[in-house]
């Protein structure tokens, strides 16, 4: 469970980039995080690990504060990171070293996922390629049964067939028990498994359930008239291309926004 209220969080010597965010989301789903680079997504995500503090709000994550970094926190919750680096040791030995750490870890899981991923356990993982590593990661991942699994641009590295064995893997691995949050900005690789879509602006976040045809309403509600019009169009455009029709989206709601906020501050 994810319950942030009120948070603010900067940089040294930086503007804020998150001022009064709230951002709430149940066990039971996975919900895609989407937004353009440099809005805030891994910085997100590192906040609800417990990687970065806040300069204010609060911060409930599964009932603890995460940057206490209390065993028992860190115990149920996984962050495959989009970058990442491991010891000169073997896949066997990775997982006799570490999966101790996690009560909930199913060996039986870990097997099963690394013959889907066609990975031997014998392998030492600096020998394999970017994405056999990220594919053990993903594998390691899923069998800690963590509440939260975090995966932070999991698609990245991947081959066409590996991205479409992902989500195979994925959504017959993850249980109503557990929260999945997946950050990207490549929407093609995901949009037929999440449940939730939340889309971070330059200093707002949007819920909505994902549902098709995706009609604006869905993501904007307060929109009317040509501009729904206009906004459905391009999100049609999103769910059919990659990067650039998702920033053409954004772009666009940055731009409503900032025109929202102009208005309310004129009122």
């Amino acid at each position: 469970m994810i319950h942030i209220q009120n948070l603010t969080f900067r940089y040294k010597k930086q503007e804020a980039l998150f001022t009064d965010l709230s951002f709430e989301q149940q066990n039971g789903s996975i919900v895609g995080l989407l937004g353009k680079n440099g809005a805030g997504k891994s910085t997100l995500l590192q906040l609800i690990s417990g990687l970065l503090q806040p300069q204010s709000g609060k911060l409930d994550i599964n009932g603890f504060k995460p940057f206490d970094r209390l065993p028992d926190f860190l115990a149920d919750i996984y962050m495959v990171s989009e970058e990442f680096s491991f010891p000169s040791i073997t896949i066997g030995v990775y997982i006799k070293a570490t999966a101790p750490l996690y009560p909930k870890f199913d060996s039986g899981k870990m097997n099963n996922i690394l013959q889907e991923f066609e990975l031997d356990a014998k392998k030492n993982l600096n020998k394999l390629s970017h994405g056999q590593r990220k594919k053990f990661l993903i594998a390691f991942a899923l069998s800690t049964n963590c509440s939260l699994l975090i995966l932070d641009e999991p698609t990245n590295g991947l081959d066409i067939p590996s991205k479409s064995l992902f989500r195979k893997v994925l959504v017959s691995s993850v249980t109503d028990e557990q929260l999945v949050l997946i950050s990207t900005h490549q929407v093609k690789d995901i949009e037929t498994i999440i449940d939730k879509l939340s889309i971070i602006l330059s200093d707002m976040l949007i819920n909505h359930l994902v549902a098709k045809p995706y009609s604006p309403e869905y993501i904007c509600p307060f929109l009317k008239g040509n501009s729904s019009v206009l906004l459905s169009f391009l999100i049609k455009k999103l769910v059919n291309t990659l990067t650039n029709g998702f920033i053409i989206v954004l772009y666009f709601l940055e731009n409503l926004n900032s025109k929202n906020k102009a208005t309310d501050k004129a009122k």
